[in-house]
């Protein structure tokens, strides 16, 4: 006897047992409250009952005639569509539940065939290999289906979420060029930017009515032993729209030597794209893909994380292979600021990445980000030791024209002034360093009773920092030859400075004695300028007989000889000068006219005798007028001045 023929039962008493289980197994299959999986295990069950009744009627020899043609009746409705362009799930859904019910009969068809004993039957092995066969041809529709839906109802984040970050200022130091002005120094951060905006939005990938039909097409894979090629094709898909949101963030897939052999400026903009990316990538993208891999394979337990993690590495990768990059790369003083927001944005960001990848399958991703935020840190402290050396080592080998303002004192002033914004992170930072940047800055701020802002580590960086400035910019007025010069330079700095320390979220960190201080500084740098210059011009119309009431005329003429060639001699050199500021450029014409003219009108107001055309060259108008053209930058000689171009 066949061993198929064993389950056969012996007495009728066993028939009607099998007629009543087969009765009962219908009458529930047509109760509408089902699970999927309770469905499945019945329409099994009634299968394999019915190839029971059709051994018993056939008494072994047909036993297979109603399992062959149950298969013929799913083979006409699968194949049918092979020949059909139009995809199943868009022909409706009345379509697609036919197919997929076809697709359940197969399965329980080729269950039903392996349970029983093969014992070398051949219609059973035939019956097996067609359903089989049949089983893969449904397998690769539904795989077509999946990528067809996947790719069809792919939709992009709203427009919000995806502006390129905004052009910045490359903050470069360049003595010929102020590469970092008032307007520019606003810019050069990338906190400024629209990236601020981005926190987390988690958007549907695809639309919520389709996830049921890509979680039936799941359902009936997984099944049937075709979950791998159901995750391959699910995360191709996935994993090229991922790519194609990182390109159009305008990310380069740049190795670590392209990197390192990139120019400044390039490097730069690239490093503004990462911050931008990270928190689009992370907030916005995978946030969005991960709960698609929950609403889609979240029952299917590690598969999940799985598919999950191959979709996002390669640009996980991507965006880690620039990180170190970065982070291995010489840390030069311009790379600061960028620095910082790799920084920030990194350590914002790794509690979200640490919940992304939680599973023991994403542990490396969450190892190699913390790696990277410690190498960041390691960057910043090195650029920022590296821009204070900059700083104090600065040399020059000429004076700067005119004694204006220093393109290094507007680079370190502008770029300081943007370091409030990481104030938390460069305290964090720098605290192991504090002790020993406190001890070189003597101010009182850094003394333990100061307030929060001038003691803590960042401000007691930033003023020896600027002490530092200070100390260059003195080397650098030796540079001038005309002592008056060296004055006005160095009024010209130290006013600038402890302006922006007032006009900017410096001053906290600064304090008002360092104002009040360093007020004092250039204010004695503009006393010494009026005594180098103009003490030895007034002393020319003292009177050299006090007791006597007016000189003789050939004394006073020489005394105004010797005057107007000294005054004359001021005005060449003292036009080209520069005081940048209109405000104190005014202040120290006004100081300067009220010594000059003052001494002027009061000799001649001493002598009015004398006073005609042959003995004055210049009156007290002409004075007045002349020392306005002082301190414009601009050289001029007598016959250009003010006076000779009205006459």
């Amino acid at each position: 006897m066949d061993e198929c023929q064993s389950d056969i039962p012996a007495h009728d008493g066993d028939l009607h047992v099998v007629a009543a289980a087969h009765h009962i197994v219908k009458a529930l299959g047509t109760t509408k409250n089902l699970s999927d999986d309770l469905r499945k295990i019945l329409i099994d069950l009634d299968a394999h009952l019915s190839l029971i009744t059709s051994n018993i009627d056939s008494k072994g020899g047909k036993g297979f005639v109603e399992v062959e043609e149950r298969l013929k009746r799913v083979e006409r409705k699968i194949v049918i569509w092979e020949s059909d362009q139009i995809m199943i799930w868009d022909s409706g859904p009345k379509e697609a539940s036919d197919y997929l019910e076809a697709v359940d009969e197969v399965q329980t068809l080729i269950d039903s065939l392996r349970g029983l004993s093969m014992n070398e039957n051949q219609k059973q092995k035939e019956l097996l290999h067609r359903a089989s066969s049949l089983l893969q041809m449904a397998m690769s529709r539904l795989e077509e289906e999946l990528i067809h839906m996947l790719v069809k109802h792919k939709q992009q984040p709203e427009s919000t979420y995806m502006p390129s970050p905004s052009s910045q200022t490359n903050v470069v130091y360049n003595e010929s060029v102020v590469s970092l002005d008032n307007d520019s120094a606003k810019e050069a951060s990338s906190k400024n930017s629209c990236s601020e905006k981005c926190g987390e939005y988690i958007f549907d990938l695809v639309p919520e009515h389709v996830i049921p039909d890509i979680k039936s097409i799941a359902k009936v894979m997984f099944a049937s032993d075709y979950g791998q090629e159901f995750c391959e094709a699910f995360i191709g898909v996935r994993k090229e729209a991922l790519e194609q949101h990182f390109d159009i963030l305008k990310n380069g897939k740049l190795s670590i030597e392209d990197v390192l052999k990139m120019e400044w400026c390039s490097l730069s903009t690239e490093m503004n794209k990462w911050t931008w990316s990270m928190k689009i990538i992370f907030r916005v993208y995978l946030m969005s893909e991960k709960r698609l891999c929950d609403q889609v394979l979240g029952e299917f337990g590690s598969v999940n994380s799985f598919c999950f993690l191959e979709i996002a590495k390669t640009t996980i990768l991507c965006l880690l292979n620039f990180g170190e990059a970065i982070a291995m790369g010489p840390q030069e003083p311009e790379k600061l600021l960028r620095l910082l927001d790799m920084y920030e944005t990194l350590a914002d960001l790794v509690i979200d990445i640490d919940a992304l990848f939680s599973e023991d399958g994403g542990s490396f991703v969450r190892l190699e980000f913390h790696k990277l935020l410690e190498g960041l840190a390691d960057s910043v402290k090195a650029a920022f030791n590296a821009f204070g050396v900059a700083v104090s080592s600065n040399g020059s080998l000429y004076p700067f024209p005119g004694g204006g303002v220093h393109p290094l004192s507007k680079y370190v002033m502008n770029y300081i002034s943007m370091f409030p914004e990481y104030c938390s992170t460069l305290n964090l930072l720098l605290e192991d360093q504090h002790s020993d940047v406190a001890s070189l800055v003597s101010e009182p701020q850094c003394v333990p009773t100061a307030s929060l802002s001038t003691s803590c580590p960042m401000a007691c960086h930033l003023r020896s920092i600027t002490s530092s400035l200070e100390s260059n910019l003195h080397n650098k007025s030796k540079l001038y030859k005309d002592e008056a010069l060296q004055h006005i330079f160095l009024m010209n700095n130290l006013h600038y400075m402890v302006q922006k320390v007032k006009g900017s979220e410096l001053r906290p960190f600064f304090g008002d004695e360092w104002i009040r201080k360093h007020n004092a500084k250039f204010q004695q740098h503009e006393m010494n300028y009026e005594r180098v210059t103009w003490s030895s011009v007034v002393l020319l119309l003292k009177d050299d007989n006090p007791g006597s009431s007016s000189l003789s005329k050939s004394a006073f003429k020489e005394k105004c000889k010797g005057f107007s060639i000294a005054f004359e001699e001021v005005y060449k050199n003292q036009t080209s000068w520069c005081i940048p500021d209109p405000q104190l450029r005014e202040d120290l014409r006004i100081s300067t006219s009220l010594k000059v003219v003052h001494a002027y009108r009061t000799f001649l107001g001493r002598n009015p005798a004398h006073v005609d055309d042959k003995c004055i060259k210049h009156t007290v108008e002409d004075v007045e007028k002349l020392l306005l053209d002082l301190f414009e930058g601009s050289p001029r000689s007598l016959r250009n001045s003010r006076r000779m171009m009205k006459t």
